[in-house]
């Protein structure tokens, strides 16, 4: 049971800041004029190389840190600052932010812009360095890792469907209805990002000794 918890805790935060609603704009502009195997192609490659990246990230993220001497807990505050941001700017869209990725239209797409920044961007990346810290503090480290691996496909994969079926998505709930989504998901994220800062500002000081509950405090 805690395993699935924390398995929709995470697809669902993933699935949110990777947010294919703001994608689908940009992936149709991208695809003007473009055959229908060619749009499946170019979402294919750019989910793949979404997948990479953050488990890249997920599996030498930790070890970034460590080389670099960065606590987990700046991590939670920086990109707690980042999804605050992502997460206003989500909530106040401007036009030109649905098609900047549009100057690499006449060629492949697929990693620039789609997958980076337009999906994979500094909130993604912070929240899978985040992870890390989820599977450090685990009792199993392997089951662990298991469901946040499989909580990145999850939300990759639903991505994925979003992209092919864009156009219908697009028809049903038309350009009001994805600026309406994009905002709610921008308040949700913006949240997610206070509880971040919060929680990393918590860890920090405690480890401090400035709160109780840390290492120096016992």
């Amino acid at each position: 049971m805690a395993d699935a918890s924390l398995f929709f805790s995470l697809f669902s935060t993933l699935l949110a800041i990777i947010n294919p609603l703001e994608a689908i704009p940009v992936f149709l502009s991208l695809m003007d004029g473009k055959g229908d195997e060619e749009r499946r192609k170019t979402a294919r490659k750019a989910c793949f190389n979404v997948l990479m990246l953050c488990l890249f990230f997920l599996v030498f993220g930790n070890v970034l840190l460590r080389l670099f001497g960065v606590p987990l807990s700046m991590v939670r505050v920086v990109g707690g600052v980042i999804l605050m941001r992502i997460g206003f700017d989500l909530f106040s869209p401007s036009q030109n932010s649905m098609v900047s990725g549009g100057a690499g239209k006449n060629g492949d797409v697929s990693f620039i812009p789609l997958a980076m920044p337009i999906m994979f961007g500094p909130g993604v990346i912070a929240t899978v360095i985040g992870l890390t810290s989820v599977i450090r503090k685990s009792d199993h480290l392997v089951v662990s890792f298991g469901v946040v691996t499989a909580a990145i496909v999850a939300a990759v994969l639903c991505t994925y469907v979003s992209l092919i079926y864009a156009r219908k998505i697009l028809s049903r709930i038309g350009p009001q209805g994805v600026d309406a989504a994009t905002r709610i998901v921008g308040f949700f994220v913006a949240a997610m990002g206070g509880g971040l800062i919060f929680h990393g500002t918590v860890e920090f000081l405690q480890s401090y000794g400035v709160l109780l509950g840390g290492p120096a405090a016992s």
